[in-house]
């Protein structure tokens, strides 16, 4: 049985599981229902979730169809439920996992693999910047990308997430010293962390002729300024910053958020721009990542790169 197909088994053991539990249990009825009548939505959650689950893993391939379009549906609809009433929350948390591995294993079970490249295409598609652009416009495209992610990933977006976290009632009540502990170390990590991000966007803007946006990206391997020591100072910047916005605001929902990032950048977009870097400076770069580590810092930081680490792209 594929992965995909072992996905939909569970999923539709725990939805029989849960909705036991829902008639049995009114402390799991009233975290992931609220007021909703239990008996209205089984009427349609049992055959569309469960036994669709059930039979997309007895290789029923509409079937995984319908359970992920219905389990998609449903954490809309119980998204909007929770934040009007306050409701809920934990049944929020449920589908939305629910509804990533749905879509996850659907895609394993009609492609038989997972499309990350869709990450990278469009407007994100690899792209080296224009060699001839200049310095100045490199560091000024680079720090327009600077404001316009940092505002989305660390700004609009973790309040939103921490908004949600306390209308849905998933905010922890926490001690005054605690909270106060918790905004001190958020203010420090994120000073740090947005210095590391500011340094390694300098270093790339100026010495690899492009800006760290994918659809814009480096003509030159850039060995310097902080990647001397780590191979994405930029991601891990990024990943300690968004913890920090999390420690900053109490909320433990923006925390996960950032490590969630973590993930999905360490899985999928770090192995397509490693091939893509692999594929334009070949011994250079398998030189550079040989010695060099990905996520933990190398210690004393070199004083320099050796000169033919920092090449311009094959042919």
């Amino acid at each position: 049985m594929s992965w995909g197909r072992w996905y939909f088994a569970a999923q539709a053991a725990g939805g029989a599981a849960w909705w036991i539990a829902v008639f049995t249990l009114p402390a799991v009825r009233t975290a992931t229902l609220g007021s909703l009548q239990p008996f209205l939505v089984a009427l349609a959650d049992v055959p569309l979730f469960v036994v669709a689950s059930a039979l997309a893993a007895a290789r029923v391939r509409a079937a995984a169809v319908v359970a992920t379009l219905w389990t998609v549906a449903v954490t809309a609809a119980i998204v909007v439920w929770a934040t009007v009433t306050t409701e809920a929350g934990l049944g929020v948390l449920i589908m939305v996992g629910a509804s990533v591995g749905s879509v996850l294993a659907l895609s394993l079970v009609l492609l038989g693999r997972i499309p990350t490249e869709l990450v990278t295409s469009g407007p994100l598609r690899f792209r080296t910047a224009d060699p001839d652009g200049g310095r100045r416009r490199h560091v000024l495209g680079t720090a327009a990308q600077i404001v316009v992610f940092w505002g989305l990933f660390l700004g609009v977006f973790p309040l939103v997430i921490a908004f949600a976290e306390l209308r849905w009632r998933l905010h922890p009540p926490l001690p005054d010293p605690l909270v106060t502990a918790s905004v001190v170390t958020g203010v420090v990590v994120l000073v740090l962390a947005s210095a590391l991000g500011i340094a390694s966007a300098a270093t790339m803007s100026t010495q690899g002729a492009g800006t760290p946006l994918p659809s814009a990206m480096p003509n030159r391997l850039v060995v310097a300024g902080p990647y001397r020591s780590v191979r994405n100072p930029m991601a891990l910047a990024g990943i300690t910053q968004g913890v920090g916005v999390g420690l900053l605001l109490s909320s433990w929902m923006v925390v996960v958020y950032a490590l969630a990032g973590s993930i999905v950048w360490n899985c999928i977009v770090r192995p397509l721009e490693e091939a893509d870097l692999e594929h334009r400076f070949g011994d250079d770069f398998r030189r550079y990542a040989a010695r060099v580590r990905c996520w933990v810092p190398r210690w004393p930081i070199p004083a320099s790169a050796p000169a033919d680490a920092i090449s311009p792209p094959r042919r």
